[in-house]
Parts: structure tokens; sequence; C-alpha cells
């Protein structure tokens, strides 16, 4: 059932949105259909850690678009509605209720979902993930009546939940096996700076420890018990240990799937007419020269655009740096650029790490990788400008506050 006018995108996520608005941005007339799992209409994830959860956003705030906007621009919206097999060889997905939908041109991006956690205990009532909206919701409510709370995993979303669990006054254990939070995405340089943070905001922050069981009574969660047998007390426990790519359907249609629907760098999948965008891809980047999956807010932003106006037969090809940020108590943070665990030889610091105003630079060859700005504002664009150039830069005047980050490009052996 090949439609020759149908362009699906299967994930009513932020990534689809911005994709299906791009389609008619460029001028598009055929048939928009955007299939979500979720009774939402798309929304920003970035708030369900954020603001939203610390109360400071309204939930109007969080939607991609306003509910008319669907209609307005005759993108057929279908909530609720789960897409259960995809036939590329047919051009058409089939969905939970039987009903089948063709397409010329099919995008996924079906996002990821909370990794579980595989220990005893793990599906009492009162263990809590984060990835919707009504997740946020619970997890506030939460934040409402317990007075104390454990979190299990010092990633992104571990040390926000944490940060918002403080703010509302609650006692918080963050438990993490590593030896410090955010070791294998910062490196033990800076990972050191938000384990300061939130021990200084009152945080238990234990790490290098394995949790053995969650504890409960009653079919609820008390608390949590560590391989060593000691024990933590807690009305709720919040697990935030990473996300699994939703690959599922491509999996299953026997597309090319390695951590992510791997795509080219035009997002098209090894099926000429089938993309991907988002969480779920994993993207071959021609900066950096492999594939690379992304699991944040900027990608779903950038990511769908270039796959639209790909499926409309425009040559385009998805080469933005990766960005993220996080907000944590009174500290603001953005990381522009690209670093694998142990892909760097040195990290220059700009700026004081004890006042928490700083900018972090990752090096491999006097190259910038990478870049941290805390507490700084209006630097990623030269901090891109380094890490794109691709060229080697004096460390002592990375460091040097005096030396404009702007002017390192143009004198980058100057020594002051």
């Amino acid at each position: 059932m090949v439609s020759d006018t149908t362009h699906l995108i299967v994930g009513a996520s932020l990534a689809g949105a911005k994709a299906a608005q791009t389609l008619r941005e460029e001028g598009f007339e055929g048939r928009i259909v955007l299939v979500g799992e979720e009774n939402e209409r798309p929304y920003e994830r970035p708030p369900l850690s954020k603001g939203y959860l610390l109360d400071k956003t309204e939930r109007e705030e969080i939607y991609v678009h306003p509910p008319q906007w669907y209609a307005e621009h005759n993108v057929d919206l279908r909530l609720g509605a789960t897409v259960t097999a995809l036939d590329p060889a047919a051009h058409e997905v089939t969905l939970a209720d039987g009903s089948r939908l063709g397409y010329a041109k099919l995008l996924l991006t079906t996002g990821s979902s909370p990794r579980r956690l595989p220990v005893p205990g793990a599906d009492l009532d009162g263990v809590l993930y984060l990835r919707r909206v009504e997740d946020s919701d619970r997890i506030k409510e939460t934040f409402g009546s317990a007075s104390r709370v454990a979190v299990i995993g010092a990633g992104w979303i571990g040390l926000e939940t944490a940060a918002a669990a403080r703010a509302a006054g609650v006692e918080v254990t963050v438990l993490e096996a590593a030896e410090l939070p955010l070791l294998r995405v910062l490196g033990r340089e800076v990972s050191q700076v938000f384990a300061d943070l939130h021990t200084d905001h009152g945080v238990d922050l234990r790490c290098g420890v394995q949790v053995a069981e969650i504890t409960g009574t009653g079919g609820h969660s008390s608390g949590v018990l560590l391989a060593d047998g000691s024990r933590i007390e807690a009305d709720a426990v919040i697990v935030g240990v990473g996300i699994t790519p939703n690959s599922r359907l491509a999996t299953a249609a026997g597309l090319d799937v390695d951590n992510g629907i791997r795509v080219d760098a035009h997002l098209r999948s090894s099926d000429q007419d089938i993309y991907a965008a988002g969480d779920v891809a994993n993207a071959f980047h021609p900066l950096l020269g492999k594939h690379i999956r992304v699991e944040h807010w900027a990608n779903a932003v950038h990511q769908p655009p270039v796959a639209a106006k790909a499926m409309l037969g425009q040559d385009v090809t998805y080469d933005r740096v990766p960005y993220f940020f996080t907000d944590q108590y009174d500290l603001g943070m953005e990381y522009t650029g690209y670093v694998e665990p142990g892909a760097y030889d040195q990290v220059v610091f700009r700026g004081s790490t004890g006042t928490r105003e700083f900018i972090a630079f990752w090096l491999a060859d006097g190259r910038v990788l990478a870049g941290m700005n805390v507490n700084i504002w209006d630097v990623t664009d030269p901090i891109r400008a380094l890490v794109t150039s691709g060229k080697a830069v004096d460390a002592k005047n990375l460091a040097d506050t005096d030396v404009p980050l702007t002017g390192l490009l143009e004198h980058p052996n100057r020594t002051g």
C-alpha cells in the first residue's frame, strides 16, 4: 500500500513535531501523518527535570505547538496510537488497532526509554522513572509528601532530580556506581565540580556503591539495600540509570540497527525511504568522521529539519556540533562538542572552579574537542568555532581570561 504523497512520522515528540513543521515550511503540500503513543501532543522534555519539575514552568509552556497548530497546518496528529510493525517493502506500518498506514517517506522519531533497574524490588510502588510528563507530575507530587528520597544514578537526570528534591526541602541520598557523578561523560577533573555542588547543597552523595535491592513494605518502596549490606531509608526511589533507544520497529523491519537506527549524514537509514532523527538515530557525523547517537534536546530540535528536507529530496547533511545544557541549584551549564571517554589528553580550565564560574576545555593534541561553560554566558559560538576549526591552540592562552576566546584561532600559538 504505497502512498505517493504521504509523509509519515512515527513518534509525536519534539523531533516529530519539528519535522512536520519543516515539511510545511519547505512547501510540502502532501499528506502528513504524525503518530504518537502518548496522549499528550508533542512537548519538550528538558523542563520535566528542570523548570516544570521545579514548578517554575507552566504546563502549557512545554508544548512544541499550540493545540490548533496541527489542524491549521493540515497535520494529521494521532495520539494514543502505537505502531506495532513496519513493512518497508509494502511502505506501510501497522497500528495496535490493526489499521495500516501507507507512506512514500517515513521518519522514525521514536526516542528512547528509561533503562530499568534489574534488581529485586524494582517493580514496587514508589519506584519512579522520569521520561514523560506524567512521570514529572508524579515526582512533583512525591516531593510534596516525602521527607526523604533515594536517587539511583548520578547522571544528568539523577542530579537534576536531586537538585529539584532539595529545592522542595526533601532529604536526598544519591547512589552512584562510579567513583564520581558524570564520570564517564565529563572525566575526573570536571566531575568533582558536580560532586561538590551537590554535597554543598546537603545531598548525601555515595559513589562507588552497588544497589542490591529496593526494599519495600506493603508493596511500596521503603529504601535501598546496598551490596555492602548498608541500608538507605527512603519514602520513594527515583531511578536514572540511562536510556535505551526505541529501535524495536527498525530491528524487526530489518533496518541496520546498532545502538540506535544507523543513518547517514542525510539521516537516511539503510532503506532509502526511511529516515530517523533524535534519540533513536545513530547518525554519521561528517566533522567527527564516525557514527554518534546524541541523547539531548538540541539534536531533537536540529536533526528533524535536516531529515525533513532530505525526505523532500534536498541535498542536506547534519553536521552540527553536539550541544546540551543543565541547570542545578545556582549552577547553569552549557556543553558544546563531543568527547568519548579517554579520548582526550588534557583538560584546561579558564576561570575558577571554586566559585563555579569557569570554562573547561577538553583537548587532544592541542585541538579543542569540547568546551563546557559554567555560569559564564554568551560563549557557545566561540567555543563551537574552536571545536569545528580542528586547529591546535595554545593551552596557556586558552586558560588566560585576558586572552579573548574569539582571538585564539587568529593567534593559535600566541603566548601571553
